[in-house]
């Protein structure tokens, strides 16, 4: 599989503002590129635009595989697909058998024969993810895979990313919580003011705050955050 490069990308949505301004970048085959920045940045914009989705304004890209897995932020409220029917559906169109052993991995808990609007968050992504790596190797797009997901699945989502670069894959990501810019080896990128910031390694940092336990404990779930040590 070739390089994947974003040559120039404008997008706009009628005559609003522009929402990416020329972007521009390259993603290698067995490579994991991560794309942080707040909610309404344009970071969906660039992973539709990338997965072939939705057309650039202005600019392209070029390279893209025959193959390409795009796991959507969300699922459509209209959806009424049964999750067991959502995945054979897409085994028929990628003329590949269902990876059921990944929704054992991921610890479906929920009811295939289930509509996939009816699904709890974690359960539907869990079904998603379970279609999105299904083919071994091509091009996955994934917007905020880890969302919804609990922590032992959110875990086991990161083993799945490295796992899918290492067989060759070229990944791009978004992601809130942190998860993506710990993985090994990735690019790492802050969507501002429609571009492409590369962001730098700060490694671990040690903050010392004075605050209730409830509060600690909130702290503990905050995005980046690895471990919070209370002082005697």
């Amino acid at each position: 599989m070739s390089v994947i490069t974003v040559d120039g990308v404008w997008k706009r949505y009628g005559r609003g503002p522009m929402v990416l301004t020329g972007i521009d970048t390259a993603l290698a085959p067995g490579s994991v590129t991560a794309v942080l920045g707040e909610n309404g940045c344009g970071k969906s914009t660039l992973l539709r635009i990338a997965a072939g989705i939705t057309v650039p304004t202005r600019g392209a890209v070029r390279g893209r595989p025959g193959s390409v897995s795009y796991l959507p932020e969300r699922f459509p409220d209209q959806l009424r697909l049964s999750a067991r029917a959502y995945l054979r559906h897409f085994a028929r169109v990628r003329r590949l058998p269902t990876r059921v052993e990944l929704l054992d991995r991921l610890g479906f808990a929920g009811d295939l024969d289930q509509p996939m609007s009816e699904l709890s968050k974690g359960n539907a992504q869990k079904v998603g993810l379970t279609q999105t790596f299904g083919p071994v190797g091509g091009f996955l797009v994934l917007d905020e895979p880890w969302a919804g997901l609990d922590v032992a699945a959110r875990a086991i989502l990161s083993d799945l990313v490295r796992e899918a670069a290492e067989a060759g894959a070229t990944v791009l990501v978004t992601d809130h919580t942190g998860a993506a810019a710990k993985l090994p080896g990735a690019t790492v990128y802050r969507m501002t003011e429609g571009q492409l910031r590369p962001v730098e390694d700060v490694g671990l940092v040690e903050v010392v705050v004075t605050c209730t336990s409830e509060a600690a404990d909130q702290m503990a779930k905050l995005p980046g955050v690895q471990s919070v040590r209370r002082m005697p």
